[in-house]
This record gives structure tokens, sequence and C-alpha cells, in this order.
């Protein structure tokens, strides 16, 4: 009886975890499909903007912008590394922050700000100083999170703090697949022009189209990896709370055996007693 009341208080904890996971794994989805909304939305915006640039670049054209413009010595390297606010999403944010470290060993270091609540001691165990953290932002992020983020990262740029400034987060490419790539982010590099520079009038002129081109472009490009990252966050969270769950139910599946051959053990030890009980009292 003690066995199988083991076995009865394990099924019921193992079944507690499962709702907990199976819930968890409702909510991600959840947050994933707004996520990818919100992306899908940006893309064509995107799109636009960024091959207006490459018009406004091509063939040569100088122009005095701050955001376009590299810094002389541009030793200073920041790295912008965005994790998740929280665990429970498989090696999503561990494989970032080993991806990170190798990037920072093979340039020789650089300074480091965090997107996101997980891994304050092992990220502070890579070593690179930490500049600020952004641990406020939502796990659906809107325009504010972006803003608030990019004109901290803007500023470090323009006040000389860090001459390039890198992105390193997880490229989503699907549900079940995440990548750790880095973009650089400032000084903005322009998309390459196909074909001939074309004679094109801008009005008022290039020079003020291209202060509010690329500011547009900067801001959007902090705000889509944003919701890039996010999109991995919970896409990885889904399918680890989708496997945990499957694992919950073997492992439910096999207890049950176990409490079936114990009942029956202990019914047949019963059967048993009862009949040797029988024989004796009939065979004085």
């Amino acid at each position: 009886m003690a066995n199988m009341r083991a076995i009865r208080t394990r099924i019921k904890s193992i079944e507690n975890t499962r709702q907990i996971t199976r819930s968890m794994r409702m909510v991600a989805a959840s947050k994933l499909r707004r996520t990818q909304e919100t992306s899908r939305g940006l893309g064509e915006f995107a799109a636009a903007a960024r091959e207006m640039l490459a018009r406004l670049t091509a063939g040569g054209r100088a122009f005095r912008c701050p955001l376009l413009r590299p810094h002389e010595s541009g030793e200073k390297l920041c790295y912008v590394l965005f994790v998740g606010n929280r665990g429970l999403c498989g090696v999503y944010n561990s494989s970032l922050l080993k991806y990170l470290e190798e990037q920072a060993a093979g340039e020789g270091g650089g300074s480091l700000v965090v997107v996101g609540r997980w891994g304050r001691e092992q990220i502070a165990a890579s070593g690179l100083p930490l500049l600020r953290r952004f641990d406020a932002v939502s796990d659906t992020p809107d325009g504010e999170d972006a803003r608030e983020l990019a004109a901290y990262l803007k500023e470090l740029y323009l006040s000389g703090q860090a001459d390039r400034i890198v992105l390193v987060y997880q490229h989503f490419r699907s549900v079940l697949a995440q990548d750790p790539v880095r973009l650089t982010l400032l000084p903005m590099e322009a998309a390459e022009q196909k074909g001939e520079a074309p004679d094109v009038i801008f009005e008022p002129d290039a020079e003020a189209l291209m202060e509010e081109l690329s500011e547009l472009v900067f801001q959007h490009t902090v705000y889509s990896v944003l919701l890039e990252a996010k999109t991995g966050e919970h896409a990885a969270r889904m399918t680890a709370m989708t496997a945990a769950s499957d694992n919950t139910d073997e492992l439910i599946q096999k207890l049950s055996l176990q409490l079936n051959h114990a009942r029956q053990a202990a019914i047949t030890t019963e059967i048993t007693e009862i009949v040797g009980g029988s024989a004796a009292l009939n065979h004085p």
C-alpha cells in the first residue's frame, strides 16, 4: 500500500506540472502570434525605407549625416545583447551568450548593453563591462520600448562612448529554429543600390531627406530586431513547453502502468492470504 500511495502522489505532482507547462505553452503561443503580426506590419515600410536610403547614397554621394559617418578610431565596440526576460526556453539564452563570448574574444572585447532580464550572473561572468540593462522591456514590445533603447544607443554613438554598435540576437528562422547572429547598427550601412545611380530630384533636398530617412531606418532597425528577438524567445519557450508536456504525458502513462501492476499484486496477495486462511480453517 505504501508503494501505491507513493506512485499516486507522484502522478498527482506530475499532473500539476503538466498543467503548468500547458498553460505556459498557450501563453507563449499567444505572445508569438502578437509579435509576428507586428513584425509583418513593419516589413513593407522597412523595404521601402532601405530602398530609398540606397538610392540616396548611390553613386558615391557624400552626406554629413552623423548616423552614417564612421568614427575615426573605431576602437570602442559596444555589443547590444537581446536575451529573454526569463528561462524555460531551451538553449535560447545560453547559446546566444556563448555566441557573444566567441565574438567578443575574436574582436578583443568591448562594452555591453543588455536587453532583457535573464542571466545577470551568467552575463557578469563573461567579463564584458555592462553599460546598462533594459530589463523593463515587454514580452510584446511596442514602439515606446524601441524608442527608449534607440535613443540610448544613439547617444552612446554620437557622444563618442562607442565607435561601433553591434546588435547580437537570435534570428528567427522558424518556430523550431533560431540562429544567433550579429548586425552592425552604427555606423549605419545603406543597402547596395543595384545598377547605376538614378537621376532623382529630391524635395526639399537630399541632405534634409537623408537626415529624416536615416533616423527612420535606424529606429525601425532597433524595433524590428527587438521584435524578432522576442518572437524567437516565445517560439523557443513554446517548443520547450510542448516537449515538457509531452514528457509528462509519457511519464504519467508509465507511472499509471506501475500503479496497475502494484494494485494487481496487492489484490493477488490478498486473495492468496484469504485462500490460505480458508484452507487452514477447513483442515484443522
